[in-house]
């Protein structure tokens, strides 16, 4: 298997992990625990498992206030507030509608890095963020089935990939305090723990993990390692190939998002449904940005 092939089937892994995870957190919110707990324990983990990686490649942990300012802005853009909003949805909505609105995240950061001056005006592309919007507007019609009262989750639910596409633009547009993505996630990871632990308690959303472990604690703890393992190998694909190959991990997770509710959950959609992925992905082969992949 030549290298290219190699880096795809990685890919391919990286989507197929990330997808799993959107279901397992429909399973870890069934009980109806909340988010702020959730986000506690899945950012614990996250601090463990990066820790160990970071020790093996011997980096340390930078606590200057520059890397302490960048570490804040990861923890609240890109994991307590998306990851608080994603829980809450994914308790009113279909786990597999969420993973096809996660892939707005490439039609947000279109408009966003305009405004930024990180990118250049594309009418190809302006066409790609027209047809996510149309993808979006058709699960909002009556005949997607929502459950009741699910369309305000809808709405709600699309703050989290407006955040992650917030995010990504700061990130490029202002870089990241030269700070190597593992090392970045781990201390935003231990600064969300921070956070997150007086939120949780105070807001009578603490988990206690003393209590017999079921389904949802389970699931809880495999989306958390899946997370930390898959973003680490996206990392890697990305330093390998270039963020052009890599993004085309943004079909993968919404399509294995979808494969995984369906055997894990029993999830069925209509035929709208089918149309709205369809114009979600011809969105987002518009809208990501053409380059050369690395040799």
């Amino acid at each position: 298997m030549n290298g290219q092939a190699g880096l795809m089937v990685v890919l391919v892994l990286v989507g197929a992990g990330w997808g799993l995870s959107q279901p397992l957190s429909k399973i870890a919110v069934s009980t109806g625990y909340g988010p702020l707990g959730l986000i506690f324990w899945q950012l614990v983990i996250g601090v463990l498992l990066l820790g160990f990686i970071n020790f093996l490649l011997r980096k340390p942990l930078p606590l200057h206030r520059n890397a302490l300012r960048w570490y804040l802005i990861i923890a609240l853009g890109g994991t307590l507030i998306p990851n608080s909003i994603s829980f809450i949805s994914i308790a009113h909505l279909p786990s597999g509608i969420v993973s096809i609105i996660i892939a707005a995240v490439p039609m947000f950061a279109f408009p966003i890095a305009l405004a930024l001056g990180n990118d250049r005006f594309s009418w190809l592309r302006l066409g790609g963020l027209l047809s996510g919007l149309i993808g979006v507007a058709l699960l909002a019609r009556p005949e997607a089935s929502l459950p009741p009262g699910a369309l305000p989750f809808l709405a709600l639910s699309l703050l989290a990939p407006l955040m992650y596409a917030i995010e990504g633009n700061v990130v490029a547009k202002w870089g990241a305090g030269g700070l190597d993505p593992v090392t970045l996630l781990l201390g935003a990871s231990v600064v969300g723990v921070l956070l997150a632990l007086p939120l949780a308690l105070f807001s009578g959303q603490w988990i206690n993990p003393a209590v017999p472990w079921g389904g949802p604690e389970w699931a809880l703890i495999g989306a958390s390692v899946i997370h930390a393992i898959v973003y680490s190998s996206y990392v890697w694909v990305v330093g390998r190939a270039g963020a052009t190959f890599a993004a085309q991990v943004s079909y993968l997770v919404t399509g294995f998002g979808i494969v995984w509710a369906m055997l894990l959950l029993g999830e069925s959609y209509g035929m709208l449904v089918w149309v709205a992925l369809a114009m979600m992905f011809a969105g987002l082969f518009l809208v990501q940005p053409r380059g050369q992949t690395k040799p």
